[in-house]
Formats: structure tokens, sequence, C-alpha cells
């Protein structure tokens, strides 16, 4: 089993805790950020630009991705380019189609042309991978988001196509692809294995970072320690 250190995928923390992330920062094996509407949403972020500028400031030397949250192309162009301008360490998410199933490839094309950093999202198809990476080229650095534990939800196993992905990408040495929303650690080995260049992980998951390597004997042995404590604290008799 690798250690840490022995793993060629990056680890990117997802979150939308300041606190929770300019703490990741100080650990080095965390090399790149990223975030989006929902998890904003849900930390009670209000001011979106004040909030990633906040985030900036204290994180300018790794890459931060933010993500456009229209629904029209022409609108979501204009977010991308005012994104973009934040800092030279920002990607800007684009999702891989809009609401209403229509595919964001010729956005995604004017914006690489334009010299735009981007982290297109969502993708979960081999089809979507091959469109958008031809879309990218090797205009800018890019990051193509498969949301690999989505596909793992439907019961499918999304080892194989992560890898296949990784071939389709291969003639752009410009693109990275990203191991998205992950279910658990062992997904970290999983997403190395396949050579994906990246992993993005949530903070809940991300505290598990400790466990790798740890004795089975010993982590037994707690789990029943834990058992015994939360029964006597509950006062349990029979």
């Amino acid at each position: 089993m690798k250690t840490l250190d022995q793993l060629n995928v990056k680890i990117f923390a997802d979150g939308a805790d300041l606190d929770g992330i300019l703490e990741l920062y100080k650990n080095k094996h965390i090399t790149g950020f990223t975030t989006n509407p929902t998890l904003m949403n849900k930390s009670g972020i209000k001011d979106y630009e004040g909030f990633a500028r906040r985030l900036l400031e204290h994180i300018p030397d790794r890459p931060f991705s933010f993500e456009v949250f229209s629904d029209e192309f022409d609108e979501m162009e204009r977010q991308a380019m005012k994104i973009a301008s934040w800092g030279k360490n920002v990607y800007v998410k684009i999702p891989v189609t809009n609401t209403r199933r229509e595919s964001s490839v010729e956005l995604v094309k004017k914006l690489a042309r334009a010299g735009v950093q981007l982290n297109v999202t969502a993708l979960m198809t081999l089809e979507q991978v091959s469109d958008v990476s031809v879309a990218l080229g090797n205009n800018v650095p890019s990051y193509i988001s498969v949301f690999a534990g989505r596909i793992a939800d439907t019961g499918m196993d999304p080892m194989s196509l992560m890898k296949r992905a990784v071939e389709i990408m291969s003639p752009y040495n410009k693109q990275e692809l990203i191991w998205a929303s992950p279910r658990e650690l062992l997904n970290i080995f999983h997403a190395d294995e396949v050579g994906c260049h990246i992993i993005t992980v949530t903070h809940d998951i991300l505290k598990k970072l400790s466990l790798i390597g740890k004795d089975l004997d010993e982590y037994s042995l707690d789990t029943v320690k834990m058992f015994h404590d939360d029964a006597v604290k509950a006062g349990f008799s029979l």
C-alpha cells in the first residue's frame, strides 16, 4: 500500500468552509482547492465574490476553482471572464451543459482560446470527455471533472471509465483529469491507480487522512473501545 507521499494523484480540497479551507492550506498534501454553488449555499455564503476574494487573499499560490452559476451561455461567459480576473491561480468552472441539456462545448472552446483557465465540471460519460477535451485542446491549463462518485452511486464501477478518460485526454498535455465527488478515502487510491491527475476531496473525508496505513489490529481495538465507552456514557443496562 502506498503512503501519501508516494501517490502521483494530486489531492484538492473541496468545500466552502473558510476556516476549514485555511486549515487545510497548511497541509502539504493539499495542493489545490475547489468549491461550487451548492457547497457555498450549504455554508450560508451570500456574497459570492467577497468570499472568493477573501480566500484568494489567503491562498494566492495554489489553484482554486470557482464556478459560474448562470444558465445562459452569454451570461456564463461574462461571469467566467470576471472570475478569471480575480487571480492567476483561478480556474473557472463551467458545467458541461446547462439545465436544458444544451452543450457548453462552444463556450468552453471560446474561453480556452481567450486564455481562461477552465475546470469543466459535472461530466459523467466518455462522449462528454471526448467533446470537452477536443474543445479545450492545448490552449490553456485546464481540468476535466468527471463525477466518478456519482457514477458509482448508480451501481456502475467508474474505474474503467476513468482509465479510458485518461487515455482520451492524453494527446493534450495541458489537460488534467479530476476524479470528482469521491465517497470514501479509498477513492484517492483508486484515482491514483487509474492515472487520474487530481482528486477533489471533501473536508469530512480529508479528516481521515491520518488513518492511512493504520494498523488494523489497533483500529479494531479502537472500535471495540468506542462501542464500550458509548454504552457506558448512555447508561445502558439489561
